[in-house]
């Protein structure tokens, strides 16, 4: 019996095994690496529970030697907080709509130019354009991109019909980032910049009166409650961007690394394929609870078209090479 065995033993040698024993425990646990991922989304939202899987899978790749707590709707950093937070160390990983910080540099704003990219399938193609730029920039700001996953097309939401751009004027109107500001300016609407976590409270109080998002924000905020139209305008696919603080990804053991690639990997494909299945569904729930669902009339189409047209004249004049770069790689593909 192992415990016999020990108890005869002289009791030098005793403190030596239990000494080792002890040693190789406390060393296990050294080597155990806790992380911080807060996002901004709720829990039971697709994209959130994307990054629930991916913390699981970085568990089980790396035997535990990492374990990624994450933090769903604002509750650790809110969501304007979640990059510099990553930037400064405060959290390891966090996931971000980059768009939401075009005023800072406008190439995070590649994802929502408005009728460049307004499929999946396109979605991807410019995801995988922008990768070499957006890349080189969060590195720059001590950053390592990991993976993004798609919302479905972004649609318009109103209180009231309208079937032209002079129909939303002095409307006022949920901003998200400089894009979807842009888009009130050029309409005329009157924006506000709300963060998701805020969202529902806005809508219910009338601080915002329309917007413009996917069908899975609809659901999630329930906004048949406070809105009744969604116009499917299909404008662009926003991306929420997963990215780690460089300092600690170059910590990790490389095996380690290489396991939080991989899940990333995954993580992008599955959570891409998600959004892609609930896309309909989202609007469907939004019509069965009451919304009117309608496809846009010629003279929005038309209203809409040539703001599409100027905004992405006006951000590729603003983001030069990098820009074209981007734009001339996905249109290559």
């Amino acid at each position: 019996m192992k415990t016999m065995t020990l108890a005869i033993l002289p009791s030098a040698a005793r403190a030596a095994v239990l000494t080792t024993a002890l040693t190789t425990v406390l060393a296990g646990a050294a080597a155990a690496e806790s992380w911080d991922m807060p996002v901004a989304y709720p829990a039971d939202n697709y994209q959130t529970k994307n990054d629930v899987a991916f913390a699981e899978d970085v568990k089980t790749c790396s035997g535990g030697a990492l374990e990624i707590t994450v933090h769903p709707g604002g509750s650790l950093f809110k969501g304007d907080e979640i990059k510099r937070a990553v930037q400064m160390g405060e959290a390891q990983i966090g996931e971000r709509l980059l768009s939401a910080h075009a005023n800072e540099n406008p190439l995070f704003a590649y994802d929502s130019i408005p009728f460049l990219a307004s499929s999946f399938e396109a979605s991807d193609k410019l995801r995988d354009a922008a990768a070499p730029v957006l890349g080189k920039l969060l590195e720059s700001q001590g950053m390592t991109l990991l993976y993004s996953v798609p919302w479905p097309a972004q649609g318009l939401y109103f209180g009231k019909e309208v079937n032209s751009v002079a129909d939303m004027a002095g409307v006022k109107f949920r901003a998200y980032n400089a894009t979807t500001a842009k888009v009130a300016e050029l309409t005329g609407m009157v924006p506000t910049q709300i963060e998701a976590a805020e969202l529902k409270q806005a809508l219910a109080t009338g601080v915002v009166a329309s917007m413009i998002s996917s069908g899975a924000t609809g659901v999630d905020e329930k906004v048949w409650e406070d809105l009744s139209h969604f116009y499917d305008v299909k404008a662009w696919l926003p991306r929420n961007t997963v990215f780690v603080n460089t300092e600690a990804f170059a910590a990790l053991p490389a095996e380690v690394q290489d396991c939080v690639k991989s899940s990333a990997q995954t993580a992008q494909t599955r959570g891409t394929a998600e959004a892609a299945s609930l896309a309909q569904g989202f609007v469907d729930t939004l019509g069965k609870n009451g919304m009117k669902i309608a496809e846009p009339s010629d003279t929005l189409k038309a209203d809409l078209t040539a703001i599409g047209e100027k905004m992405t004249a006006d951000w590729l004049a603003a983001t030069g090479d990098d820009g074209k770069a981007i734009i001339d790689a996905y249109k290559a593909n």
